[in-house]
């Protein structure tokens, strides 16, 4: 197989499996990898020019470690990291500074809240034509999916691996809706007792956002039709709700105490 600077982990670690040891033998970062959840989401978006970049190191030092395992290095490709940024909209030409608004959410989420209130509050103070700029370690993507049907534009700028900077820009006057009372655990002894034998558990409390969210969609994914997934979460989840709407999924919520929430998700 050709390898090049743009050639993405995932199709390395397809080719051969024996890849994944080399590639994190390279640097102490790619340890991350080991976990298939975080592997599945970072490997497919991942560039050989990208992770090199994180690490430290020229793209040779890739190429290199992989040749033994008969990859075949393309020196000539230009990474992807070297081009040119994705052209700004439009509306970057008439918005002020002074219209952008900066939230940096890492904070919040490393301290293992949910910023998602102080989020809603942010966006309902953006006037039309304002700016709001989310910082953060990864693409937002359930924001911008539920902000699209809100009347805003989005534009995403990843700086690098650890810092992505997302722009919202309100075009409309449209008031935000977001659900944070979908916790109707009505009928959830009955269908409980429905799916009996039938359900497929899976628990998301231990890990970071946004893989909570990742792997509930990834195990709903094979999830038999006569079944129905059992997730053991800190909170309840509401990016994820309209998502699950959109895959024709139904769900119940089930609050047992503070920071311990059940949900119990089957078709609809």
């Amino acid at each position: 197989m050709i390898i090049n600077a743009n050639t993405k982990i995932s199709k390395i670690l397809k080719q051969n499996s024996d890849a994944l040891e080399v590639i994190i033998s390279i640097n102490p970062k790619f340890e991350k990898l080991r976990n298939p959840l975080l592997r599945k989401l970072m490997a497919a978006r991942t560039s050989i020019g990208m992770a090199s970049k994180i690490g430290g190191f020229s793209v040779e030092k890739f190429f290199d470690k992989l040749q033994p395992l008969g990859f075949e290095p393309d020196r000539e490709t230009v990474p992807e990291s070297n081009m040119e940024k994705p052209t700004l909209p439009a509306f970057f030409n008439s918005v002020k500074p002074e219209q952008i608004i900066d939230f940096d959410v890492r904070p919040i989420i490393e301290s293992g809240a949910d910023p998602l209130s102080q989020i809603v509050a942010k966006v309902k103070s953006i006037p039309k034509g304002g700016v709001l700029k989310i910082i953060n370690s990864f693409e937002p993507t359930p924001l911008i999916s539920l902000l699209k049907k809100q009347g805003f534009e989005s534009f995403v700028d990843t700086i690098d691996d650890d810092l992505v900077e997302t722009y919202f820009y309100k075009t409309g006057d449209e008031a935000l809706k977001i659900n944070q009372e979908e916790n109707n655990a009505e009928g959830w002894d009955a269908l409980v007792k429905k799916f009996e034998g039938k359900i497929t558990n899976v628990d998301v409390r231990h890990l970071e956002m946004p893989m909570p969210m990742m792997s509930i969609l990834s195990s709903i994914e094979n999830l038999p039709e006569e079944n129905a997934l059992f997730v053991y979460h800190k909170r309840i989840p509401v990016f994820l709700l309209p998502e699950l709407k959109e895959r024709k999924f139904d769900y119940r919520i089930k609050e047992e105490a503070p920071n311990e929430v059940r949900l119990l998700i089957f078709k609809d």
